[in-house]
Formats: C-alpha cells, structure tokens, sequence
C-alpha cells in the first residue's frame, strides 16, 4: 500500500469469527452473539447526486443523535450534518456547515457534558489543507462562525476530537509542515471560544499519520508511523490535560504494516485500541487494551481471521465497559460491515455478524452508543446510483 493511500485513508476490508474459543467461554460467546442478532435494517440518510462519504457520529444526553459528513452534490465537497430525535426512527434535513471555496472533507464530531456539538475538518479554501471548527450549543440547529484552526506552510489532514475534564476540546491531526507528516494538537478550555497553539507530538524520520485521540481525566492519542520501516501504532498520554505530553509508546512490532489505529476509553480510565494489520498476509483487525490508563498494555490480540481483508476499525466502550467494535471487511467479495463485541473488558469476544446486507461497497463505519447502551452505527454505501451515500443501523 503506498503513501498516497495512506494520506487518503484508504485501506481494505475483512471479517469473520474466531475458531476455537474455550468451552469456559461459550456462555458468555452465545450471549453476546445472541445480543447482536437484533440490529435494524440498513436505513439510508442521504439523496444526493454526489459523493456522500466519511461518516461521523456522536450522541448528547438526550439521545439525539448527530451525524456528520462530506458531500459532493455540486463543483466542491462540502460538510453536511442531520440529526435524529427519535433513536434513528426519523431524521432531519440534511444542513450544510461548511460553505467555503475549497474541498470541506474528512469531519469529525464531539459533544461535551452541555450538549454542545463540536465539529471539525480539513479544509483546502487556503490553498492548502488546513483544520477548520465550528460548534452548536442548541443541538444542532444553529452554529457558530467557522473557525480556521491552522494556518500552516504543510498540509493539516486527518482531524480527530475529544472532550476532556472540564468540557475541555481536543484536536489532533497530522502536519507535513516539517518535511514529513507529524501529529499535532492543539486544545480549547472555554468550549472552542478560543484555542491555545498547535503542539507537534511527534518528532520523527518517518510518516506519522491518521491519528485517534479519546480524552476524560487524561488524553490518549493514537497513529500509524512508519519510522521502524514500516508503519507501526504508537500511543502517548498527557495526564494534564495536554499542557504536557509523555514519550510515544510503541504498541505494535509485525513483520508488515500496522494501519488505521482507533481509540476508545471505558468509565474508569481504560484505554482500549484497535487497528487493522497485514501481518498474516491480508489485513486483519487487531485490538490491545490498558487497565491503567495507557501506563501498561495488554498483548496484542487478534480479533479477525478471514480470507479477505478487515479494514479501519471504529470501537466504543458502553457504560458497562463492553467493548464494541466495528470495521469494513471485502472477503465476500465488496466491502461489508461486520460487528463484534466484549462484555468482559476485551477479555473474550464474540463472534462476528455481519451487519450491512447490501449490494454495494459498504466502507468506514462510525460508531456511537446513547445512555441506554444502544449503539448506532453509520457508514458510506454505494448500492443505490453507484455513488456513495450514507445508511444507518442500531441493535435496539
């Protein structure tokens, strides 16, 4: 895979369950596999006559659910969002955000402890890439000015964010800036009124790319680097709520590459990370966890084995600690989304269900879970048309 695929995210797919599971699991197997088998038709949220693709989602405390993504309906891509009252039964009408004379592509989304939706993207308007925000602190309805969070000689791609204690906001993305792409962060403790400057949290030979960062009492960042000759995941933690960051820590050693890191923290500071690898010769998605807040880390195990290839993997913790993760997996042929889930911390793990039984390419999935533990899963399909568009699904 080269580096423009990696620049573009572009990855593989796969999936299937694990064999041989001891018989001191099988209950809790049957379980979960039980529990995954009632997930909703794929519902479609877009009608567009472009590209809809790169899904994001999040959930507030009323269970309203916001869905964020890029949209080529016209001569540039730009950020539309939609939101649901009702648990995913209806939605809104899709609303622009982004109304700028570049490429608007690749947003993620965050809600804080007031509901507030915080958004972000890369942004070509100033002739290069760059971080653009902006924020709804009325659900969705109205928002605020866009905010340019950069302005660099490099590129900005790829932004994650987080809230943090405090209702603190996050942003991590990967810079080329130095002569090579670089993670960097940046924060804001007043709600994305104002902001602090760009940190650079890596310093390195190689490509340090597609970062992930979860934040609560400490932040944890995520990303593939490539400095040991092929890309690899690294982490690193600030227990200060990123005024101060630790060394990178390596978390995975393969004789091929390591790719597309997710991120995901439980309700006592458990840090748990997936990922997808093309060790066993076709990428599989594999997963790690840290009990004690990322000083110490499980080893790494492996969650897919499957003929094809599992790719970019989203997780989320609920508020029992059961892990749940998701990725696009191309062994039946096109891409499809499949699901597994870990009711003992990511300890044992389900089988895989396949949850998108469509006829198209179905690709990076999004995930989020509400206070009632249902998770809701969005991703990009191009059944209908043979363009993109997004669809929708939740267990309830």
């Amino acid at each position: 895979m080269d580096q423009a695929q990696r620049e573009s995210f572009f990855f593989k797919e796969d999936e299937m369950k694990r064999t041989g599971l001891v018989m001191a699991a099988l209950g809790l197997f049957l379980f979960a596999q039980s529990a995954q088998a009632q997930w909703t038709s794929a519902r479609r949220l877009t009608w567009n006559s472009g590209r809809s693709e790169y899904p994001a989602i999040a959930i507030d405390s009323a269970d309203t659910i916001h869905v964020v993504w890029d949209d080529y309906p016209f001569s540039i891509t730009e950020i539309y969002y939609k939101r649901s009252t009702d648990g995913g039964a209806t939605w809104s009408t899709a609303k622009t955000l982004a109304w700028t004379s570049g490429q608007s592509v690749r947003p993620a989304i965050a809600i804080d402890s007031t509901d507030a939706i915080h958004v972000v993207w890369q942004d070509s308007s100033p002739g290069n890439h760059e971080i653009y925000y902006k924020s709804s602190k009325d659900g969705g309805v109205t928002w605020s000015a866009t905010q340019n969070l950069t302005s660099t000689l490099g590129g900005s791609m790829s932004p994650t964010v987080a809230i943090g204690s405090g209702d603190s906001v996050h942003v991590v993305w990967q810079d080329s800036t130095p002569g090579n792409w670089e993670i960097h962060y940046k924060r804001s403790t007043d709600g994305g009124t104002t902001w602090g400057g760009a940190r650079r949290l890596t310093w390195t030979d190689g490509e340090s790319l597609n970062p992930a960062i979860a934040s609560g009492d400490n932040t944890h960042v995520v990303w593939e680097e490539e400095e040991s000759g092929n890309y690899e995941i690294y982490y690193k933690r600030s227990t200060d709520g990123g005024t101060t960051w630790g060394t990178a820590k390596r978390l995975t050693w393969t004789s091929a590459g390591s790719f597309a890191p997710a991120i995901a923290m439980g309700t006592s500071g458990q840090v748990h990370v997936a990922w997808s690898d093309d060790a066993p010769g076709n990428d599989e998605i594999y997963y790690r966890r840290s009990t004690d807040g990322g000083a110490t880390w499980s080893a790494a195990r492996r969650l897919t084995w499957t003929t094809g290839g599992s790719f970019v993997p989203t997780i989320a913790v609920d508020s029992s600690d059961q892990v749940h993760i998701a990725w696009h997996d191309d062994t039946s042929g096109d891409n499809e989304i499949y699901y597994k889930m870990s009711t003992d911390g990511g300890t044992t793990w389900s089988a895989a269900i396949r949850l998108a039984k469509l006829t198209g390419q179905s690709e990076y999935p999004a995930m989020a879970i509400d206070t009632g533990d249902i998770i809701h899963v969005v991703w990009q399909d191009d059944t209908d048309g043979g363009l993109p568009e997004i669809y929708y699904s939740n267990n309830k």
